[in-house]
């Protein structure tokens, strides 16, 4: 795959998502007004919860990555990346990760070529 067909997929899986959120999850939660409980139903039987356990541990997979990449001072803006695997969803704040790992690698190995 293609540098550009893998940050063309992302944008498109993050912004499919977010529209799903947008249009499936915040009118049920507007209605309802709890939050608490639109997360339990994450857990309404076990296969619910199975899928919901998965996601809340890839958020912490992306917590620590962001963190340790945090501590190197390569992505300096990583913890927005957090704030969207909570809301909208960890798909999000993962693809917007990725692109922003990827720029940076980008900037460094243009940097690089530079110096040369």
């Amino acid at each position: 795959m293609s540098n550009t067909v893998f940050k063309a997929s992302l944008v498109v899986i993050a912004a499919g998502f977010s529209l799903f959120f947008l249009l499936t999850i915040v009118p049920a939660l507007l209605e309802s007004g709890d939050v608490l409980g639109a997360f339990a139903a994450g857990f309404v039987n076990p296969f619910a919860a199975g899928y919901s356990t998965d996601v809340i541990l890839c958020w912490c997979v992306l917590a620590c990555w962001v963190s340790y990449d945090a501590c190197r001072s390569t992505i300096k803006f990583g913890w927005v990346c957090l704030i969207l695997g909570i809301v909208p969803g960890v798909v999000v704040g993962f693809a917007l990760y990725l692109l922003m790992k990827l720029r940076f690698e980008e900037t460094q190995k243009s940097h690089k070529g530079i110096v040369k």
